[in-house]
């Protein structure tokens, strides 16, 4: 099956990047979650982060100072080197 991902950050050309393979399971898994503070995003990481401690993942959350800039090198240094999967919530 073939996958289109869309990059948000309007690139005039697109990159090319290799998708990295899923881990097999979760169990044991440093699972960062990021909140980029738009409206309601907490809720969803809420839930996701119930589903997750229940599948044997270890949870941390993090949250941008403003969803209007990217996060902050410092904030996406800490989570390159504390997690080993990132999920990234965006709601409104």
């Amino acid at each position: 099956m073939t996958r289109i991902l869309l990059d948000p950050t309007s690139e005039r050309s697109v990159p090319h990047r290799e998708q990295l393979a899923r881990p097999a399971h979760l169990r044991g898994q440093v699972v960062g979650l990021l909140d980029i503070t738009k409206p309601r995003g907490d809720v969803f990481l809420d839930r996701l982060e119930q589903l997750l401690i229940g599948a044997g993942a270890k949870v941390l959350r993090y949250k941008k100072p403003t969803f209007t800039k990217p996060a902050p090198v410092d904030l996406r240094q800490q989570i390159a080197t504390q997690c080993t999967l990132v999920i990234e919530a965006l709601a409104d």
